[in-house]
């Protein structure tokens, strides 16, 4: 795919710019593995279904529809997610990037402004991304608990970009359907050996790699 013709690129993060999937899949199940085993194996279908949605909607749709539980208060939501912090921080910040990744953002980032809408809350992917040394390559690094279709508008409107001429790279549906719903062209991630979450249409790279040429 040729990306010359792009005004500016958002990337999601997990997937997409490191190989760091596996490690919040574990992470959910370490979560909640003081369950029985159906409930942990519904909490990471869920969690794979369901991948680039803010851990904190994960959280409640298990503490409703899994455990049947009254909803987490808003210390027990905390509670949880100082706990999957833990968990995956760390091995986030040490997870391998995906393949072309970092050449592509250092290529891209000399032409055109970057940015990061994810998932994972803001101030710790900040952090993410600082400690991985990819700071200086983007104009916004964005997170929950925004919804991912928000962070896209308002990473167009405060930069004054076209939708058309900007390009969203993801590798989960909500990706997708975010970037459908700001008019934004996309590029979806699909790792080998992995399920393709797209509709047919859409165009796919297996790392970003194929980007450089």
């Amino acid at each position: 795919m040729n990306t010359t013709n792009w005004q500016a690129i958002i990337f999601d993060f997990d997937g997409v710019l490191v190989e760091s999937g596996d490690i919040k899949t574990q992470a959910f199940a370490n979560l909640y593995q003081s369950y029985d085993k159906t409930i942990v194996n519904e909490v990471v279908r869920y969690h794979k279904l369901n991948g680039g949605l803010s851990r904190y909607k994960k959280f409640r749709y298990f503490q409703q529809y899994l455990l049947k539980k009254p909803p987490l208060t808003q210390n027990e939501e905390e509670e949880l997610d100082k706990s999957f912090s833990k968990l995956v921080a760390e091995a986030v910040i040490a997870s391998d990037p995906v393949a072309g990744a970092n050449e592509f953002v250092r290529m891209e980032a000399s032409r055109i402004p970057l940015f990061i809408a994810s998932g994972t809350p803001e101030t710790e992917l900040n952090t993410i991304v600082t400690r991985r040394g990819l700071d200086p390559y983007f104009t916004e690094v964005r997170g929950s608990p925004k919804l991912k279709e928000i962070l896209i508008a308002e990473i167009l409107s405060a930069h004054d970009l076209t939708p058309e001429s900007v390009l969203m790279i993801g590798d989960a549906l909500i990706d997708y359907q975010s970037a459908q719903v700001n008019n934004v062209s996309f590029l979806g991630r699909v790792r080998i050996g992995d399920k393709n979450p797209f509709p047919k249409h859409v165009n796919t790279v297996s790392d970003l790699q194929a980007l450089l040429s």
